[in-house]
């Protein structure tokens, strides 16, 4: 299947109904937890297979933390070889602080820990739905509009969708090419499959971060 059936900006259905097109990676993630709930997200060795509707969850529990702290940072990463490092990427984003491998390293006790799901970050974390846009920056040199047009791009070559289930090395989490492919199953709404180690070839996932992907082929219109 394509992705003609998982656009953001279209719903399946009787007839096609037109819902909200998302324009940056918060709307993208929490888009995918509304309309995909209970499909298999992402699937580690500790953790087992988590929802869409767990991801998100998951997510916004270390975005909480982050943003509970006394000053955010205005830069983060984590290195920490496990899954946490993804689900910190994707809570910087849906709280619009830029993801930097020269950043700041999240402290781990917001990894799962005594900071994860911090009440405190409960109200800053709600009022970023005003201030993430699409020209928030997601990292060096891209915005999350920017990142979300890329990820239309690419995803029209792979032909990811719901049923979409793709193997990627936990043990090359940092690999900028695996975690290419981690956005596009997000993107794709695909269950990401996390292993000690996979074989991986990452070429069909070279240029994102660069911004030199292939030309477009003619589906690719917007």
């Amino acid at each position: 299947m394509g992705l003609r059936n998982i656009s953001p900006g279209w719903s399946p259905g009787r007839g096609v109904t037109l819902v909200p097109v998302a324009e940056t990676l918060r709307d993208l993630l929490i888009q995918r937890a509304a309309r995909l709930q209970e499909r298999p997200a992402l699937t580690t060795p500790d953790w087992k297979s988590l929802s869409y509707a767990q991801l998100r969850n998951r997510v916004e529990g270390v975005a909480l933390g982050l943003l509970g702290q006394a000053t955010p940072p205005t830069a983060i990463c984590s290195a920490t070889g496990t899954p946490w490092d993804w689900v910190a990427e994707v809570a910087a984003a849906a709280s619009g602080v830029p993801w930097d491998p020269a950043g700041q390293p999240l402290p781990m006790d917001l990894l799962g820990g005594p900071r994860f799901n911090d009440e405190a970050g409960r109200g800053p974390y709600h009022a970023r739905e005003q201030v993430v846009q699409a020209a928030t920056a997601f990292g060096p040199g891209v915005t999350q509009g920017e990142l979300m047009a890329r990820l239309r791009r690419l995803n029209v070559r792979l032909g990811w969708d719901h049923d979409t289930a793709v193997e990627l090395p936990l043990n090359r989490l940092a690999d900028p090419t695996v975690r290419a492919a981690l956005w596009c199953a997000l993107y794709a709404g695909a269950h990401a499959v996390l292993r000690p180690s996979a074989p991986w070839d990452g070429q069909p996932f070279a240029g994102l971060w660069e911004g030199s992907l292939p030309n477009p082929l003619p589906l690719d219109i917007g």
